[in-house]
């Protein structure tokens, strides 16, 4: 994927401005960010790219980067039909789906109760991530790569960013997959344990299902090039989960099954990105407010969803004003278009 040199100046100028609105930052900060702006200026005359082989050239050093101690891992995961079936899907805590270039899915999977053996096939960042991730203390972010635009951005974000540039010996290659889907992560190289449910500073709250709801046996949710359907199993008290119409499959463990699957109404705008086509780069808005159905127990429930700032968490109302209760266990949440 590129960014023109056209559009990667404006894109510095973009990512760095709205990071410093939605920070509190001394005029120290400031001047860095500018100053980070004129070198992405000036280094990037030629066309960035967004893959394996660009990725961060460091990770910043902050007060508590030696700790891991209440961080989440969260890993990037392809989700095109190459990818399938994918690797390390059944431990994840949490599965945040959202729209890509050209219509298509992608993952970002976190990991704080357990860590599996392996998280594939591992894929790129988007500016997304950066705001989608700070509800966490300094998560750890294992991904392939960025445009090159982008770096600078995850270089200054508050989380540790480990791409196989930064952490060689955490990735291998699979020599039975052809590339770009065979990288994969081996998580116990990054984190010495899984942090626990205390990570999770999602804002979801777990219990019984509130009064009401609709009784639904499926739910699918499309983007222009990709479509995701959940069936409710009462033999596994989750939705199984399809993709493009073929069910879901994880190389170490069963089909996911998540108890509670969340559509979140979110706008999907354009991003001063885009690939090497030319399609354009979506940006999906995580803070917020807005509406949204979560299916649990074989029914769908209306309620709305509010997240204020960046660094907290989100807040699901239920259609009588109380909170919206997720079942015990993993939780997908679709980022679908607002209409």
């Amino acid at each position: 994927m590129s960014a023109q040199s056209d559009h990667t100046n404006g894109v510095g100028r973009v990512g760095i401005g709205h990071w410093v609105r939605t920070r509190r930052v001394t005029p120290a900060a400031v001047l860095l960010a500018v100053t980070l702006t004129a070198s992405l200026a000036a280094g990037c005359g030629g066309p960035g790219r967004d893959g394996d082989d660009h990725t961060p050239r460091h990770t910043p050093t902050r007060p508590g980067h030696a700790s891991v101690a209440g961080s989440p891992l969260a890993v990037k995961i392809d989700n095109v039909r190459a990818a399938r079936p994918q690797t390390g899907l059944g431990a994840a805590d949490v599965v945040y789906v959202e729209q890509v270039e050209g219509g298509l899915s992608r993952l970002l999977a976190v990991y704080a109760t357990r860590l599996p053996k392996s998280v594939g096939p591992v894929r790129s960042a988007r500016e997304s991530d950066l705001e989608l991730l700070r509800q966490f203390h300094l998560p750890t972010l294992a991904f392939s790569g960025a445009q090159r635009a982008l770096l600078p951005l995850i270089d200054r974000a508050p989380l540790r960013a480990r791409s196989p540039d930064a952490a060689p010996g955490a990735y291998y290659r699979d020599t039975g997959r052809a590339a770009p889907h065979n990288l994969y992560l081996r998580p116990a190289a990054l984190l010495p344990a899984a942090p626990g449910k205390a990570a999770l500073t999602t804002g979801f709250p777990y219990g019984p299902a509130p009064a009401g709801g609709t009784p639904v046996s499926s739910r699918t949710v499309r983007y222009p090039a990709a479509r995701l359907a959940f069936t409710w199993s009462a033999g596994r008290s989750g939705w199984l989960v399809s993709l493009d119409g073929e069910p879901a499959l994880s190389t170490d463990s069963a089909r996911p099954a998540p108890p509670t699957v969340v559509v979140q109404y979110v706008e999907i705008r354009t991003s001063p990105y885009h690939d090497v086509l030319g399609s354009p780069t979506p940006y999906t808005e995580t803070v917020g407010s807005g509406r949204a159905q979560v299916l649990r127990d074989g029914r769908s429930f209306d309620a709305s969803w509010s997240r204020p700032a960046a660094s907290d968490g989100t807040a699901f109302t239920a259609a009588d004003g109380g909170p919206m209760a997720f079942a015990a266990g993993q939780v997908w949440v679709v980022y679908a278009p607002a209409r």
